[in-house]
């Protein structure tokens, strides 16, 4: 059972059902009312719930909590009492907008090891279960949305796309579907998807959190993990169902988050020049009898995070030489010890989920991506790169610097004399 170990307040704790200050350890087994995960089962009663919440602690069968790096905001609104620890969500009318799976993936063994394929059926597949008492939450919620981008507007105007009410409309708006997931990792395949033992993974995501979660080196019941890291986003362009049937043609991103482009627009990269670029063409995919989709992830600068990008940034322009493609990677390594911290290996889950066998356009240059798809058994018909008239001047040099190490090129790959050529733009101009 919890210990529970009493604890010497250091100023008053702002909500009344604090007041016994206890703090409450999860180090031995629970014992009482927590129900079995069988990861991998076909359906989701022999599956059983993902319970990661806190409201009532025995019934938890999971390390972490729910929301991933919010949980911290969750902890903020309950230590300052704008938020009752008691709190259960009212799921009515919160159900999917559109029927995702099930599909055979969802239970073929080690297919899918870092998403709970069951997420966003929760209220309707676990209804006795949250009758009895258990606090379960969506780890997926699926809904409808318009996507209104700038570039979209522009290919309207000019006549690259065209409005059909269906998928697109007249002031530029894309109809898509789009679902939010929080990772749900399952320790044993998520360690052999990378090579490791579980309990060198256990031992190494316990003591770089700082000893966040004990119960990864004293609770090896415990198999799932609720990772305190950023989710993905999904947006279909099209009929859902149509991403699980390989006669459609489809086409998809795989993008990795990056805020300074995607958002704010900056040039040093091509990151949103080839999302818009995708999400064009996976309008023009629906609109002549396909799907389109765009899988983004939270993995800011490579998963360094976004300070040490901008140090790389530092690093890169003042260098002697100036900013220059052969050493584009370098400056990265030097800084952050590895060139990238994305790893590929759990991306592909979210296109199992989805049903995806075959993908025939894929919009990315990434052998990265592009390998571990392959690996996961999903094909790839036709490759498409960035056109060069959307590569803003400032990355030239990122985009040299991938050729030359693999990135896939319809053209001639940058040789060590073209990858001197071209110059970034110093940091005051």
């Amino acid at each position: 059972m919890p210990a529970e170990v009493a604890a010497k307040s250091s100023g008053p704790v702002p909500h009344s059902s604090l007041a016994s200050q206890h703090i409450r350890l999860t180090s031995h087994a629970s014992g009482h009312g927590a129900l079995p995960i069988h990861w991998g089962a076909a359906t989701a009663a022999e599956r059983g719930p993902v319970v990661g919440t806190t409201t009532k602690r025995s019934h938890r069968n999971v390390i972490g909590t729910h929301s991933g790096s919010y949980s911290v905001y969750r902890a903020l609104a309950i230590a300052s009492g704008a938020l009752s620890p008691r709190h259960k969500a009212d799921l009515t009318n919160t159900s999917p907008t559109d029927l995702i799976g099930p599909y055979p993936q969802w239970s073929e063994p080690g297919r899918i090891v870092s998403l709970d394929p069951w997420g966003a059926a929760v209220a309707d597949v676990f209804s006795s279960e949250l009758a009895a008492g258990y606090d379960i939450r969506p780890t997926i919620a699926v809904t409808k949305a318009h996507v209104i981008l700038p570039e979209v507007i522009e290919a309207l105007q000019s006549g690259r796309l065209k409005a059909d009410g269906k998928y697109l409309t007249a002031g530029g708006g894309a109809l898509v579907t789009k679902a939010a997931i929080e990772p749900v990792w399952y320790l044993p395949e998520v360690a052999r998807r990378f090579g490791c033992s579980e309990t060198d993974l256990r031992r190494v995501l316990f003591e770089e959190t700082g000893g966040m979660y004990p119960e990864l080196v004293t609770r090896s019941d415990l198999e799932v993990f609720l990772p305190p890291i950023g989710g993905q986003t999904i947006y279909i362009f099209g009929n859902p169902q149509d991403l699980a049937n390989p006669a459609v043609e489809l086409t998809a991103r795989v993008h990795d988050e990056c805020n300074g482009s995607d958002v704010f627009g900056s040039d040093i990269c091509t990151c949103r020049p080839y999302l818009t670029h995708a999400i064009e063409e996976c309008i023009q995919g629906a609109q002549r009898g396909g799907v389109g989709l765009v899988a983004y992830s939270r993995k800011e600068g490579r998963a360094l995070g976004e300070v040490t990008k901008f140090l790389v940034y530092n690093a890169r322009k003042r260098q002697v030489g100036g900013d220059t493609a052969d050493q584009y990677f370098a400056r990265t390594e030097c800084v952050a010890g590895v060139q990238d911290m994305r790893f590929q290996e759990l991306m592909p889950d979210v296109l199992s989920w989805l049903g995806v066998r075959k993908i025939h356009r894929l919009v990315s240059m990434s052998n990265m991506k592009f390998d571990a798809i392959i690996k996961a058994g999903i094909e790839i018909g036709e490759r498409v790169n960035i056109p060069d008239s959307l590569i803003p001047e400032d990355a030239r040099v990122e985009m040299d610097a991938k050729m030359a190490a693999g990135y896939f090129t319809p053209g001639p790959v940058p040789d060590a004399a073209e990858l001197k050529k071209a110059k970034g733009r110093e940091l005051d101009a």
